[in-house]
């Protein structure tokens, strides 16, 4: 059966709720791992047939440590996973725009399928407190992550990808 990935980072909470909803709603279509990006490696993405990478936005890139998830597995899986189907979750305080095309550049590379548009949610956290505190991702939005996880999920399980 078709096994969905789900790498996150996450240092205040939101990312971490977003991957969570996922994961919960991708559980129901199809076996599901989530997976933190310091603890995920090339071996869990070869074994997958589909991704949903979720992470926070810092400074206008990708969080560190997701980045560094990226540059760990980047030749171990190249030109062994292309094809495959997947999706972005980036939880920002005001953008998130530049750490999309950062993800969407090394899943280009990658050959990797993007099958859903990115979903950026927005905290609005400008100051240093607002940025650094424990986030509180509303019900609504996490409701577009658990779409995102049910249909790819849906979708490996169905082989549409």
């Amino acid at each position: 059966m078709a096994e969905l990935l789900i790498v996150y980072h996450s240092r205040t909470g939101g990312s971490r709720q977003m991957a969570e909803a996922a994961a919960v709603a991708a559980r129901d279509e199809a076996p599901t791992v989530l997976k933190t990006a310091d603890q995920a490696g090339p071996e869990d993405l070869l074994k997958a047939d589909g991704y949903i990478f979720c992470a926070p936005e810092n400074l206008a890139a990708i969080a560190g440590t997701m980045k560094e998830f990226f540059d760990r597995c980047y030749y171990p899986v190249l030109g062994r996973i292309q094809g495959r189907p997947y999706a972005q979750m980036i939880c920002a305080g005001s953008d998130g725009e530049n750490a999309v095309r950062q993800i969407a550049r090394i899943a280009q590379g990658w050959r990797l399928k993007e099958v859903q548009p990115p979903l950026i949610i927005c905290t609005h956290a400008q100051t240093p407190e607002q940025i650094l505190a424990e986030k509180t991702i509303p019900e609504a939005e996490l409701d577009q992550c658990r779409d995102i996880g049910q249909a790819l999920a849906a979708g490996l399980s169905m082989s549409v990808f």
